[in-house]
């Protein structure tokens, strides 16, 4: 699992607010650049991402446009983004090292190590395969 943090992305359309300086006097000021927790510096930051996915080849999935695929001498290697966590997964080891090498570069991001929780599901992996389970979610309900 990959933790990622949202920098202040390049623009590519101007963003306008209401300022402090400025809304008293009921004037919209443009932004210089995209501002961490407004909507579009979500919007800018996945603009961006996605956009390095496609330079290496990765096939955004048309019923989930936070998955990204790819197939390289038949094996697979899958992506997805969910606010501020990855999954990176397949059966390419080499393939999945490079990408986590080189997102790293471009986007501040760190390895979490193997995947345990993600939206309240439990990961457990052993030789025999991969066990998923939403016990906790049920002691609670």
């Amino acid at each position: 699992m990959l933790k990622i943090r949202f920098s202040m992305g390049t623009r590519r359309r101007s963003i306008y607010g209401l300022a402090n300086g400025c809304a008293y006097m009921g004037k919209v000021c443009r932004l210089k650049k995209s501002l961490y927790g407004l909507k579009q510096s979500l919007r800018a930051w996945f603009g961006s991402f996605s956009s390095t996915m496609k330079t290496f080849n990765y096939k955004q999935s048309s019923s989930d446009h936070t998955l990204f695929i790819k197939h390289k001498n038949g094996k697979v290697t899958a992506l997805i983004v969910y606010v501020d966590d990855m999954v990176l997964t397949g059966d390419d080891l080499e393939e999945m090292t490079f990408l986590q090498e080189h997102l790293a570069v471009e986007f501040e991001m760190k390895s979490l190590g193997q995947l345990r929780y993600f939206l309240g599901i439990e990961v457990a992996g052993s030789a025999y395969g991969i066990s998923i389970s939403q016990q906790n979610m049920c002691l609670i309900c």
